[in-house]
């Protein structure tokens, strides 16, 4: 029974924090380096393992780094119904409205997403191959998260809706069991003139397909007895409880092809992010870079950020 208890609580733990889920997080940084322009793409390419392995060192570093969580996230519906368009989308003006301590309680996914543009530029600028690959991945994980509806709200697992695990469900469960089916090779990268403001329109878009995720889970719940709902499959050493192949085929066809396009938008943010850090630093020949491999030591998954501000707001947004 102990052992039973201590495998649930790992698979919530992993279910909860995992953002995407691993594979799908690895796969979204993977599809963004094919956006890429040919002055970018051979670097790019070269380390787009590097850029796969290390897409999930953000969530790993939810367990060493207590300011981090708050990075993954923004919980809009505690700031009543309208905050999707009221809220200030410059930080300080942000700030100014509901204090830093309330924004980092509740999440700064946008916010910080901008911040890790203007130090994946600086990078660039640089020519610093270890900061441009680690803030190349880890603005990828940024980016999936904020395309994700369960990332906008506070009812994050399905906690406030009795529908707890549906976090895993939509952002893990669905990608890993329908990858093969989706069309990713979403078109070149293209620059942007507002990345903050872009980085709010994914939550946006995100945010507004929230109702039909918990909605049409709960209808579809509605139909299924438990021993349906639910099947086994063997993990490495472990037997573990996950939503059944039934129940999860019929879910993600009533979304119709809604993880599909969030994926897609979020490969294609990643890339235009990459493409416009690039052109922002002046177009560096990145070729140059290509004798040289990123320094592991230096890439540690709980690495702080930098103490660098935000450079629209004046206001740091990398720490509680």
């Amino acid at each position: 029974m102990k052992k039973t208890v201590s495998i649930l609580l790992v698979m919530t733990v992993f279910t909860v924090c995992s953002g995407w889920g691993f594979y799908a997080h690895e796969r979204i940084n993977r599809m963004a380096v094919f956006t890429l322009p040919p002055e970018m793409i051979k670097f790019y390419k070269q380390n787009i393992q590097f850029l796969e392995e290390k897409a999930v060192n953000p969530d790993k570093r939810r367990y060493i780094m207590k300011e981090e969580a708050a990075r993954h996230y923004i919980d809009l519906d505690v700031y009543g119904d309208s905050a999707l368009y009221k809220m200030p989308r410059n930080w300080r003006d942000a700030v100014e409205m509901y204090t830093e301590d309330t924004l980092q309680a509740y999440g700064i996914v946008p916010w910080h997403i901008n911040l890790m543009k203007y130090q994946l530029t600086q990078a660039m600028l640089s020519r610093d191959i270890d900061r441009i690959l680690k803030y190349s991945a880890d603005i990828g994980h940024y980016i999936g998260d904020a395309n994700v509806p369960l990332h906008t709200t506070e009812n994050y697992n399905g906690q406030l809706s009795n529908q707890y695990g549906i976090h895993g469900f939509w952002e893990s469960r669905l990608p890993e069991l329908f990858f093969e089916d989706y069309d990713l090779f979403v078109g070149k990268a293209e620059y942007i003139d507002n990345t903050q403001q872009e980085a709010w329109k994914a939550v946006e878009y995100a945010h507004l397909a929230l109702d039909s995720v918990l909605q049409f889970e709960k209808e579809l719940s509605a139909k299924f007895s438990q021993d349906k709902k639910y099947s086994f499959e063997e993990r490495g050493a472990m037997t573990v409880r996950v939503y059944s192949y039934e129940f999860s085929e019929e879910y993600h066809e009533m979304l119709n092809g809604m993880v599909e396009r969030h994926m897609r938008r979020a490969i294609k943010m990643v890339g235009d992010f990459w493409f416009t850090a690039w052109v922002d630093a002046g177009q560096p020949d990145l070729n140059e870079l290509l004798s040289f491999s990123p320094a592991e030591e230096q890439l540690n998954t709980n690495e702080q950020p930098d103490n660098i501000r935000n450079h629209e707001s004046g206001e740091s947004v990398g720490s509680k």
